[in-house]
C-alpha cells in the first residue's frame, strides 16, 4: 500500500480504513476538538477517507525536517513530540494522547515537519492525507467545509498560544539583559 510515498508510515502495521473504528471515534468526540461538531453519519463518511496504522513503542512516525502531506489522529496510545535543540539533541516538547491531532501544518502547506513524533507505547493512529482531504471536499463538500473550518480554528488557537509563550519568553529575556528591546519580525 502506497501512502503518498511516506516511508515512515510504510513501516507501520496497516490496519485498513477507519470504518471499523467509527463508533470509537464518535465516542471520542468530546476529547477531539477537530471533530467535535461532526455527527455519527459524518464520522462514518470521514472514516472512509482515513487510513489506520499501528505503531510499536519507540517507532518513529514523523521526523522533523521530512516533507509530509498528512495529519494524524491518535486513536489509542500516545506520541512523544520532540524538536532538535540548539545542541543537536532532541528536546521533548509534548506527549500527545488519544483524541489529539498532529501534522496539521504539513497537511495544509506541505512544508517540512516541524517536530519528530515517536510512539510512546503501542499506538493506533488515523491518517488523513492531503489527497483524501481534497476528495472529501469534492465528494462531501459540507463535511469538507466543516473539517477545513475546524482546522483553521485549531491552528489559530495554537498560533495565539505560541505567540503568548513567545511574548513571555521575550519578557523573561528582557528582564535578564536589563530591559533592552527584542526585535520581532512577526505580527
Amino acid at each position: 500500500m502506497e501512502l503518498s510515498g511516506d516511508r515512515r508510515l510504510a513501516q507501520l502495521e496497516y490496519l485498513g480504513d477507519a470504518t471499523p473504528f467509527a463508533s470509537r471515534l464518535h465516542a471520542m468526540l468530546p476529547y477531539w476538538p477537530l471533530f467535535e461538531n461532526l455527527n455519527l453519519v459524518e464520522i462514518g463518511l470521514l472514516c472512509r477517507f482515513l487510513q489506520v496504522f499501528r505503531a510499536q513503542v519507540g517507532q518513529e512516525v514523523i521526523r522533523e525536517g521530512d516533507t509530509g502531506d498528512f495529519m494524524m489522529f491518535v486513536i489509542e496510545g500516545s506520541i512523544q513530540v520532540s524538536k532538535q535543540g540548539t545542541n543537536d539533541s532532541p528536546r521533548l516538547i509534548a506527549v500527545v494522547g488519544a483524541g489529539k491531532t498532529l501534522g496539521e501544518m504539513s497537511l495544509i502547506d506541505g512544508d517540512p515537519r516541524s517536530a519528530t513524533c515517536i510512539a510512546d507505547g503501542v499506538t493506533v493512529i488515523g491518517v488523513l492525507t492531503r489527497e483524501n482531504l481534497a476528495s472529501i471536499i469534492l465528494e462531501q463538500p459540507s463535511l469538507g467545509a466543516k473539517i477545513l473550518m475546524e482546522l483553521v480554528v485549531m491552528l489559530s488557537h495554537r498560533l495565539r498560544a505560541t505567540s503568548s509563550q513567545l511574548l513571555a519568553c521575550l519578557e523573561r529575556e528582557r528582564g535578564k539583559d536589563g530591559g533592552s528591546e527584542a526585535s520581532a519580525s512577526f505580527v
